[in-house]
């Protein structure tokens, strides 16, 4: 059987080594039978990950178009990001669409869903008559996820604690993880002490909470793309609690990016996107952020695939991976141009 053979500073570990390809796994160990070399020299790294996705919706009405999917996670590909966490969907991704060999593979799950009392939803959320039961059948319809809301706008009620701690247990009972929409003071606390996993958004953590999360194994995903395009209109806008509270928000959020990563919480890079998401401009705004480089790059690669259950480069590993020419531990923009992309040890390189 012929097999693809790259060599390259293999990352985050930093060691040169020799990699072969057979079919959509890795090995370090050289296979019987010809070998063709398609990278020599410069790094290689695991595929991207963009860990917050919400691709496939269109932004006018947020329905789900299989062919906005497509699209999206082409360009994914073709970007490099190979694993893709969509924490909440109006309806299931089609099998089809799942299967396909030249698309990213999927860490999904399901609807987003909301208790009940949260008053100030759109039409976006389903509001389940039994939160828990509903969070449950998520986790084991879709990849181990749930996705829920710690709050929505400020000036309303927030999800209860007593609420989001059965709903998490529940989950974490059946095998599976919640993650949680925080975008407020309580909201986030209830979270995080309710046994949340993943806090999205991620405003008003204090160190406190960063502990407590960082203790069980938890995550943040700060989604800076979704914010840093507001910032400047919001500072135009009139004096009041809601300009307090988005601009509040954002300020708390880059003091808690790096605090987390201080205190252990590991770090997750997402977009935020309805379709294609910049994972590139989300690792920049990582670094602007404060976290070191090869943090940022982390976030959006080997921890991020870590916390999702996917392995990096190594021995038998699915061939999700991207080479570049300079190192991105220092240089992250070197991600801009990678010279090979392997999704499923096929080529996803845009010409």
């Amino acid at each position: 059987m012929s097999s693809l053979h790259l060599r390259g500073t293999v990352l985050p570990e930093g060691d040169v080594r020799d990699i072969w390809v057979l079919g959509d796994r890795l090995t370090f160990h050289r296979p019987a039978g010809d070998a063709t070399t398609v990278h020599d020299g410069g790094f290689i790294l695991p595929g991207l990950v963009d860990a917050h996705a919400h691709l496939g919706h269109d932004p006018a009405t947020m329905a789900f178009d299989p062919a906005l999917f497509e699209a999206a996670a082409l360009a994914y590909a073709g970007d490099g990001t190979t694993l893709l966490r969509v924490p909440g969907h109006r309806e299931p991704i089609p099998a089809a669409l799942r299967a396909r060999p030249d698309l990213p593979r999927l860490v999904t799950a399901g609807p987003w869903l909301a208790w009940a009392g949260l008053a100030g939803l759109d039409d976006l959320q389903t509001v389940p008559a039994d939160l828990t039961a509903a969070g449950v059948a998520q986790a084991l319809a879709n990849d181990g996820w749930c996705k829920t809301y710690g709050d929505w706008e400020h000036d309303r009620d927030k999800t209860p604690q007593p609420v989001l701690r059965e709903l998490c247990d529940a989950v974490h009972a059946a095998g599976g993880r919640v993650a949680a929409h925080c975008q407020t003071a309580e909201g986030t606390r209830n979270a995080v002490l309710a046994g949340v996993d993943s806090i999205e958004h991620a405003w008003f953590l204090t160190p406190d909470l960063l502990d407590v999360l960082a203790a069980r194994g938890g995550a943040v995903t700060p989604t800076w793309s979704g914010f840093v395009p507001h910032v400047d209109l919001v500072r135009t806008k009139p004096e009041g609690p809601r300009k307090d509270w988005f601009l509040g928000g954002v300020a708390s959020l880059r003091t808690a990016t790096v605090a987390a990563w201080e205190a252990g919480v590991t770090v997750l890079a997402g977009t935020d996107s309805l379709g294609h998401g910049d994972v590139v401009a989300e690792i920049g705004h990582l670094v602007a952020a404060g976290l070191p480089p090869a943090a940022a790059v982390g976030a959006a690669c080997w921890d991020a695939r870590r916390h999702l259950g996917f392995p990096g480069l190594e021995e038998g590993a699915p061939a999700d991976l991207v080479a570049v020419g300079t190192d991105p531990r220092v240089s992250p923009q070197a991600l801009r141009h990678p010279s090979l992309v392997l999704l499923r040890g096929r080529s996803a390189t845009r010409r």
